[in-house]
């Protein structure tokens, strides 16, 4: 679903990312993992168009989008979750919901699943974003990012912040999309437990650069760990 090329990435005279390649398959889930600072949200925005990259190409489902806008990338079935949520906190859980379907036609319907994935959205409709706790604003940023059914769903460290209940439920959905066979999920989590039990595959990033990876089963054989207090 994605396939990343040799990506290179530069804040002024800073290289941030150097050479990062890889591929994420639908119906799995990649994690990214690495100490703060190492590019790991530079990727993920590099991967919506937030920020371009110097070199290297970046292809969704055969499409190149290397040079993409963020809206014609979201057009092309990327959702994103940025890293502290971003969501509209004056805007209620709706009309949050409702500019994840900003691509759609005016006339498109929040997806019902929506709310069976995340209860509490529904209880919580018509309630302001910025009243909702910490953990039920995580809930509606990812809702928002699925609400027009991405193939790509990027995801920056969901678990941050959050309490241990919802970090559960925040699971449990992320394994059910990847069950469906039909999304490729990119995961930068911090969290390595959380990491763990989800990886089909995984990363491990340091000063830009993959210096690690394999499948999800062989972190603990390969030292992800300890990798990521080095």
């Amino acid at each position: 679903m994605l396939h990343v090329d040799t990506l290179h990435q530069a804040y002024g005279g800073s290289h941030i990312l150097r050479a990062v390649s890889f591929e994420a398959r639908a119906g799995e889930v990649t994690v990214v993992l690495g100490r703060n600072g190492v590019g790991k949200t530079t990727l993920l925005r590099s991967l919506m168009g937030v920020v371009p990259v110097r070199s290297g190409t970046v292809r969704l489902d055969g499409r190149d989008i290397t040079r993409a806008a963020p809206f014609e990338r979201v057009r092309a079935g990327i959702g994103y979750v940025p890293q502290g949520r971003e969501i509209f906190g004056r805007l209620t859980v709706e009309e949050n919901l409702r500019m994840g379907l900003a691509s759609r036609s005016a006339r498109a319907p929040i997806p019902a699943e929506l709310f069976e994935m995340f209860p509490v959205l529904q209880q919580m409709r018509q309630r302001r974003g910025g009243d909702l706790s910490g953990g039920q604003q995580q809930q509606l940023a990812i809702a928002r990012a699925l609400a027009a059914g991405p193939k790509l769903l990027l995801l920056d460290e969901p678990t941050e912040g959050i309490q241990p209940s919802i970090i559960k439920d925040i699971g449990r959905v992320i394994r059910a999309l990847a069950a469906r066979g039909t999304m490729a999920i990119v995961l930068v989590e911090q969290y390595y437990e959380f990491a763990e039990s989800l990886a089909d595959q995984f990363l491990v990033m340091e000063r830009g650069e993959v210096v690690l990876r394999g499948r999800g089963s062989e972190m603990q054989a390969l030292g992800a760990r300890g990798r990521m207090s080095i």
